[in-house]
């Protein structure tokens, strides 16, 4: 696990996080049209947000075609998410297609308004869609402390697996997951945002898109942002675009953590 300055869980005074989710449709394979639209969605939240998270695959959609539309870490759309990010100070989180000693990666990015980075390479590929096939897993986890929250990104697929998502003595605030979840199993993807919620004392955000990609698959977003305790606080409607902001508070999460700190008793682990 890759883990961005210690976590210690303590007294503080309440540090809200403005969090705002894009629900948004994706232009198959293209990847200028893609960049100039998050950049104008981004630059309308100057000001209003902390931080912004995008879909998966945010400048291509959920392509296979990872050889030809892969960027190097230094590449375009990267270049660009990262000078939005100081540009309109906020943080931007997402995922596209990298190409790194020649692998490829559904690499998960989180830009802070400085310009420092981090990423994460998802680690859960999906076999059904032949990901596996196309991209290299990831064996890290990443949390990134920002604004006194700790906060850990994840990617699509990795929601189904708890064991991987555990919050092990309560070492991040924010659970993130940047998504492209098809309608037709859009049950699980509700189910799961508030069961990991509930099983990690965290809050919870999923941003998926909406319309339809390359492979004919059909997306109604249902992007949303869900407090520990399993309540959703802000919902995205179904199918449509929008983008939605909502401020978290630290102290209250802490308080319900200290009330019901059933992270105690959670059972210890090393995942391999």
């Amino acid at each position: 696990m890759s883990l961005v300055r210690s976590h210690e869980m303590k007294e503080v005074a309440d540090h809200r996080l403005r969090v705002s989710l894009i629900q948004t449709d994706i232009a198959w394979e293209e990847k200028e049209r893609n960049l100039l639209s998050f950049t104008t969605k981004i630059r309308s939240l100057k000001g209003t947000t902390d931080l912004v998270v995008l879909p998966e695959m945010c400048t291509t959609g959920f392509s296979m075609q990872s050889r030809q539309l892969a960027e190097p870490p230094d590449g375009k759309s990267l270049t660009a998410f990262r000078a939005l990010a100081m540009e309109n100070d906020l943080t931007i989180v997402g995922s596209l297609i990298v190409k790194e000693k020649e692998e490829y990666f559904n690499r998960g990015f989180f830009f802070l308004p400085d310009g420092t980075s981090y990423s994460y390479d998802k680690r859960h590929l999906f076999r059904m869609g032949e990901e596996d096939r196309h991209f290299s897993a990831g064996n890290k986890r990443l949390i990134v402390r920002y604004k006194e929250w700790n906060i850990c990104l994840m990617i699509c697929y990795d929601l189904r697996f708890p064991v991987w998502c555990r919050n092990q003595k309560n070492e991040y605030d924010l659970l993130l997951f940047v998504a492209s979840w098809p309608e037709s199993r859009i049950k699980v993807w509700d189910t799961l945002l508030v069961a990991r919620a509930l099983e990690n004392l965290s809050y919870v955000v999923g941003v998926n898109r909406v319309g339809r990609d390359g492979y004919n698959l059909n997306y109604c977003g249902k992007s949303a942002l869900i407090d520990p305790k399993g309540k959703t606080l802000l919902a995205c409607p179904d199918g449509t675009e929008q983008i939605a902001t909502c401020a978290l508070s630290l102290e209250a999460l802490q308080q319900f953590r200290a009330k019901f700190p059933a992270g105690e008793d959670a059972d210890s682990f090393v995942i391999l």
